[in-house]
């Protein structure tokens, strides 16, 4: 799947846009075929040189398209295949305007058109309603549903000397927030820090709400000082994020991040356990920090309950 970070409220825009677009198209296609089979006036938008972008399908798509898809490649054949279904559209109208015949030939190449277009329009309905079904209700990130999948997809690239790392991010003394501020609170603030991560994340990166004030994050393309040097940015900004509280002080949050290589050849279960060793030793250093794992945390208790 190839989303950016976006909201599930973007995400849910998108797939209404796409709907309603799906529905303009399928309304011209038909009056198409009517005109065609009825030898009718055709609509004289549809012989212009750039039908495809005045048709109401086009409208949106090159016009108003949700920016949620825009570099989504089936969004891309999308366009491609409506393109030269237009032109094909014109070539059969004009045929049939002019008292031709129109060849078996033209009108199967129109309707090869016409299918794969819809087929992509198909594709990635289902590819957004998989992702909506897949996204946190309370953050609107990637839930844990589909990450290990998402993961060993990932680690092929790793295997082909791509560098990756993955993350663990706690929100530190999170316990605390829901004691003194009550977790509608809470909520607000992994909803606030889950945002400000997507929106710092590089198209390709991805985060998962790993469960309860817990995140993991997948860097590819990147090695471990680069990531490093990326996630103390990002605990530097969450720090940074202000929280009001009616009737109370404001507060800040701060995070603490463990650090791991994704694995080329380790089960990536084992990736995201030397992630939390390492998140571990953060908590344990006086959290607010990003701690790279190494081989001596191996050493370390696998099970044990991290103090918030």
């Amino acid at each position: 799947m190839v989303f950016p970070n976006i909201s599930d409220e973007l995400m849910r825009m998108a797939l209404r846009e796409l709907e309603q677009a799906s529905y303009h198209h399928e309304q011209w296609s038909e009056k198409l075929h009517g005109t065609l089979v009825c030898r009718a006036v055709p609509d004289m938008t549809d012989l212009e040189p750039d039908a495809h972008c005045l048709c109401r399908f086009g409208q949106w798509y090159y016009h108003t398209g949700s920016i949620a898809l825009r570099n989504h490649p089936g969004f891309q054949e999308i366009g491609a295949e409506h393109e030269r279904m237009h032109r094909c559209a014109a070539h059969l109208l004009r045929s049939s305007r002019d008292g031709g015949v129109v060849a078996r030939a033209d009108y199967e190449r129109f309707v090869g058109a016409l299918k794969r277009m819809n087929l992509e329009m198909s594709n990635l309905r289902e590819e957004l309603q998989r992702a909506l079904f897949n996204l946190d209700p309370l953050t609107g990130a990637p839930s844990r549903i589909g990450m290990l999948t998402a993961l060993r997809e990932q680690q092929e690239y790793v295997r082909r000397s791509h560098a990756c790392v993955v993350a663990m991010l706690d929100l530190d003394h999170f316990k605390s927030i829901n004691d003194n501020y009550g977790h509608m609170v809470g909520d607000t603030v992994l909803v606030e820090v889950a945002r400000w991560i997507m929106a710092h994340l590089r198209p390709y990166d991805k985060i998962y709400r790993y469960g309860g004030e817990e995140f993991l994050i997948c860097l590819p393309e990147t090695d471990a000082a680069t990531g490093h040097d990326i996630l103390n940015r990002f605990i530097a900004g969450i720090a940074a994020l202000p929280f009001a509280v009616e009737g109370k002080d404001g507060f800040r949050v701060t995070a603490s991040v463990g650090l791991a290589d994704l694995g080329a050849h380790m089960p990536v279960e084992r990736s995201i356990e030397r992630a939390d060793r390492a998140l571990y030793l953060a908590k344990g250093q006086g959290r607010n920090r990003v701690v790279s794992w190494d081989a001596s945390m191996d050493e370390m208790p696998a099970e044990r309950e991290r103090s918030a």
